[in-house]
C-alpha cells in the first residue's frame, strides 16, 4: 500500500531577488525541492518526492513606473515510495505579473551615506497551462496523486509587493506574494498560498564584476485544499526557512544561486518534511 499523503503540490511560487535591468531581461532558473513523508501510524509507508523546475523568466520595464514579469515553468517530478517509483514531466502553469513603481527615492545624508529605496506593488494571473488529469470520483485517488500533478487545472490570481532599501553597498530586499486559487473543472481547489522573504545583501565590486552575497529568511504558508467545498485532510501547512546565496553580474550577464534550510515546519501533521530547497539562475539584460 503506497503512502497516501506524500509530497507538497500546488504550483509553488517564488520571486526571490530580481536581476538588475534597465529595460528588459530574459533568463533561466532551476529550482529543486525535496520532501520526505513517513506515516505516523505505519512507518513502513513512506515517500520521497523530488521536484525539479526549469523556468524561463523574463521582465520588461515599460516607461519609468511599469514592469511586466513572465514565468514559464517546466516540471520534472519524481516520487519514490514503498510501492515503487513514478515520475511526471511537462509544461507547468504560466504566470504573468504587472507591477507599478509606487516609490523611488534617493538621498545623501550628512554622514555621506546614500540611501535609496524602491517600492513595487502589483498583481497577476496564473494560467492553467499545466496538466491536471485525475478522476477525483475514484475512491483510490489520494492526496499523493493530486500533489503529483504538473498543473492545478485552475486560473489563479496573485498580488505582490517588493521593497528594496539600500544604504551605500548594503541592502535589504523584502517581497510578499499571495496567490488566490480558484476551483478547477473537477471541483478541486488548492489552498491559497502566502510567501514572504526578507533578504539582506552586500554589494562588492571587483574589476567591473558585482558580487552580492546574501542571506535571510523565507516564510511560506499554504491553506488547506478543498474538494466539493469540503476541506481535504492532510493538506496545507507552513515552513520557515533560512536562505543564503550569492549573485554575480558582469556587464549584461547575471548568475546566482541560493540554498534553503527549514528552521520550522508543519505539513500533514508533521508527517511530511521539507528536506532541502535550492535555486540557480542565469539571465541576460538587453
Amino acid at each position: 500500500m503506497a503512502c497516501d499523503i506524500c509530497g507538497c503540490g500546488g504550483s509553488n511560487i517564488y520571486m526571490g531577488l530580481l536581476p538588475n535591468f534597465k529595460n528588459k531581461f530574459i533568463g533561466v532558473r532551476y529550482r529543486y525541492s525535496e520532501f520526505h513523508t513517513t506515516l505516523a501510524g505505519d512507518p513502513t509507508q513512506f515517500s520521497h518526492n523530488y521536484y525539479n523546475t526549469f523556468e524561463l523568466w523574463s521582465g520588461w520595464n515599460i516607461g519609468k513606473r511599469w514592469q511586466v514579469l513572465a514565468f514559464v515553468p517546466y516540471y520534472s517530478n519524481r516520487q519514490m515510495d514503498d510501492d515503487g517509483s513514478s515520475s511526471k514531466n511537462g509544461l507547468g502553469d504560466i504566470t504573468l505579473l504587472v507591477n507599478y513603481q509606487l516609490l523611488h527615492s534617493r538621498k545623501s545624508t550628512a554622514s555621506a551615506n546614500t540611501i535609496e529605496q524602491i517600492l513595487w506593488i502589483g498583481g497577476g494571473i496564473k494560467l492553467p497551462t499545466g496538466s491536471f488529469k485525475l478522476d477525483l470520483r475514484d475512491s483510490n485517488t489520494t492526496v499523493a496523486d493530486i500533489n503529483a500533478q504538473i498543473g492545478t487545472g485552475s486560473t489563479d490570481f496573485l498580488v505582490n509587493l517588493m521593497h528594496d532599501l539600500r544604504i551605500n553597498m548594503f541592502g535589504i530586499n523584502t517581497s510578499v506574494t499571495y496567490k488566490i486559487n480558484t476551483a478547477n473543472s473537477s471541483g478541486y481547489r488548492y489552498g491559497n498560498k502566502l510567501m514572504a522573504n526578507v533578504i539582506g545583501y552586500y554589494r562588492l565590486r571587483f574589476a567591473g564584476i558585482a558580487v552580492s552575497p546574501n542571506a535571510g529568511v523565507i516564510f511560506e504558508n499554504t491553506e488547506a485544499n478543498h474538494y466539493a467545498d469540503a476541506k481535504v485532510q492532510y493538506t496545507g501547512g507552513h515552513v520557515l526557512s533560512a536562505v543564503a546565496g550569492v549573485e554575480v553580474s558582469y556587464d549584461r550577464i547575471a548568475i546566482g544561486f541560493n540554498v534553503q534550510h527549514a528552521l520550522a515546519q508543519d505539513y500533514a501533521g508533521g508527517q511530511t518534511k521539507m528536506q532541502f530547497r535550492g535555486m540557480a539562475h542565469i539571465s541576460f539584460a538587453f
